[in-house]
Formats: structure tokens, sequence, C-alpha cells
């Protein structure tokens, strides 16, 4: 590029070199605490006869999955001992996540961060995601030299002043890992949907604003503990999706996460559109889709403090097969569609 054509535009700037050149530590201190998640992947290709051994978990070393987990989690917490400009960061949350890919001979690596700080946590995400391979190498390696570690990247990030996806990250979260907090584009028919959990609200009793929490326990065939909408009902867990709330917002309403009474508040799913008896993973639980939106015999709380509900006509309801806590950042996945015309108009009794 020459001179001229750089005229006006803006170079990139790297943030940890000062003035002369020299390496520093970013100052964060201005910044104010968001909730940032991020994800990175990593691969390890090995020998067919390797790959055999370790499904069966028959290398010398034992499990090597379980192990190398262990080893992605508490690499993430000591990467800031590990870059040399790296903020310590007081993790809410690391989970590392498999897909074996025998077809290839690959293990499939994805570590997830969380957050909520002043700085992101892509280098923990990155980090986790490099020792989990490396592990892999380490419980193998005895029958197994010639593996390849590679593909090490950042997936995805949330929170801060940006956010971002890598361009082939959605394609990949189609054959999504478990732990995983991608999304991705909604499909139809048997293939998967993916979201994620942007926030997780309590309160005691029904019709009342929620609050955010850092995690929740749902537990089988009642909700989520705690909250007033548990019990052996339909109703047990409420969703709503960010770009519904996203919509009050436009209109001029101060509202947010558990304004509108939903427990588990979304994105990346559109879950209205979603058939009564899709089934659907949050986290490491497993619901079943109820009812979708609710009649209100009468205004409550949640309308006139926040001028208008989408609850009734947006959000979903569900029950809880499989229980498990559930926090900011986990994976939202359809993975199963419901009859066909199953998605019924709103009923049921009012009362968020």
């Amino acid at each position: 590029m020459s001179g001229q054509e750089s005229i006006g535009r803006e170079a990139p700037q790297l943030t940890h070199l000062g003035a002369q050149g020299e390496a520093r530590m970013v100052d964060v201190g201005g910044k104010e605490p968001t909730l940032r998640v991020a994800r990175a992947g990593a691969r390890v290709w090995m020998a067919p006869e390797t790959m055999e051994l370790l499904q069966r978990q028959a290398l010398p070393k034992g499990d090597v999955l379980a192990v190398a987990r262990i080893a992605g989690i508490m690499a993430a917490k000591k990467t800031s001992e590990l870059v040399p400009l790296c903020h310590p960061l007081a993790l809410s949350h690391v989970d590392v996540g498999f897909e074996v890919v025998p077809a290839e001979n690959r293990v499939d690596i994805e570590c997830t961060a969380r957050v909520e700080g002043r700085t992101g946590v892509e280098m923990e995400a990155i980090t986790g995601a490099a020792l989990t391979a490396i592990t892999i190498y380490d419980m193998c390696k005895a029958v197994d030299r010639a593996m390849v570690i590679g593909d090490v990247r950042l997936l995805e990030k949330t929170g801060g002043k940006e956010d971002y996806v890598r361009d082939d990250a959605r394609a990949e979260t189609a054959g999504a890992l478990p732990g995983s907090a991608g999304a991705a584009a909604q499909t139809t028919g048997t293939q998967t949907a993916r979201g994620r959990v942007l926030s997780v609200n309590v309160s005691p009793g029904k019709g009342e604003r929620k609050k955010p929490v850092d995690q929740v326990m749902l537990v089988e065939e009642h909700g989520i503990e705690g909250d007033g909408h548990a019990g052996p009902w339909h109703r047990q867990v409420s969703l709503l999706a960010q770009e519904s709330i996203d919509t009050m917002v436009d209109r001029g309403l101060d509202v947010g996460p558990g304004d509108f009474a939903e427990n588990i508040t979304t994105r990346g799913v559109d879950l209205c559109a979603l058939p009564v008896g899709t089934r659907l993973t949050i986290g490491p639980t497993l619901v079943e889709l109820t009812q979708i939106g609710k009649v209100c015999h009468e205004r409550c709380a949640i309308y006139y403090q926040a001028g208008d509900c989408v609850m009734p006509r947006e959000g979903i309801f569900v029950r809880v097969l499989r229980g498990g806590r559930v926090a900011p950042g986990d994976a939202l996945t359809v993975v199963a569609g419901g009859p066909a015309g199953a998605n019924s108009p709103a009923g049921g009794e009012g009362g968020a």
C-alpha cells in the first residue's frame, strides 16, 4: 500500500507496545466489568490403532479424555502465569468438550472460558484448548509418537468492545461439541440449531421480575431450585430470546434479562418458532418444549413496570428431562423437533 492510499485510514495498533515499542501490560482499570465468554478449538490426529485404543480406554495411562479435560481446565486458570502480558482473571467457568471423529482418526477439542471482568478470556480459552491437546499427546505417546497437534484457534468471543465469530466457526458448530458456547444460525428439519445462554434468572414467586444469578440448578421433572416456576407441572422453566427483549429496548423501554420473568435468556435460536415437543440441551441439561407463549388473564407486575410484556407472545416453557447446572455462556442446542403442526398457539393459565 502506498503512502497516499493509507491517508485517512487508521492503522491497527498493538496495545501491548508502549510509545517506544517496549512491551507493557495494558491498563484496563478504567473499563467497566462485563460478561465475557470465549471458546477456542484444537485438534489431534493419530494413527487408526491409537484411535481404537482411545475409544476402548485401553491406552497405558488410562482414560485419556478425562485427564485431558482436567489439564485444559487447569491450564486456562493459569494462563496469566504462562503468557507474560495476560491479566490474572478470576474465571467463573471453564469447560472442555470433545468430539471424537473415528473416520478421520481425530479428536476435536473445544474449550470455553467465562468471566465477569474488564478484559477478555480469549487467551484462557486458547491456552485451555492447546494444553488439552498436548495432554492427549502425552497420554497416547507411548503407542503413537507420530500424532499431530494443530488447528489451535479462537472460535468466538463475546463481551467487551466488540464480538468476534470466526468465519468457519458457525459451520463447525453444526457438529457441536459438548460444553461449547457457540451460536449458529437456526436450521430446520432434523438439523441442529445452536445458540447460547445469556443470563439465568430466578425469583421466589410467579409474575415477578427475576434477578440474574451466576448459575442455576435444573432438577429433573421439577425445574430450577428456589424458583417460583418450579414444580411437578408442564411449565417448569421459562425461556425468552434476547432478540425479543431487544425489540422492547428499541421502543425505548429500559429492560433486560429477567425483566419479563423468564428463567433463561438466550440468543441465536428463534424460540417461538420451535414446535411443541422440541427437545433442547441447555448446557448439560435436557428439556422439552411444552408450551409457546401464554394467556395472561390479568396484567402482571412485569407489564406495569416494563410497559409491555413479550412473554405471552414469544416466551416458551419447558419441562426438565435431565438436570444439571446452567450458567451464562452455556450452549443451547435444538436436538429434536416436535411433531408436525405442533406449534400451537399460546395457552394455559396466566402468570409468568
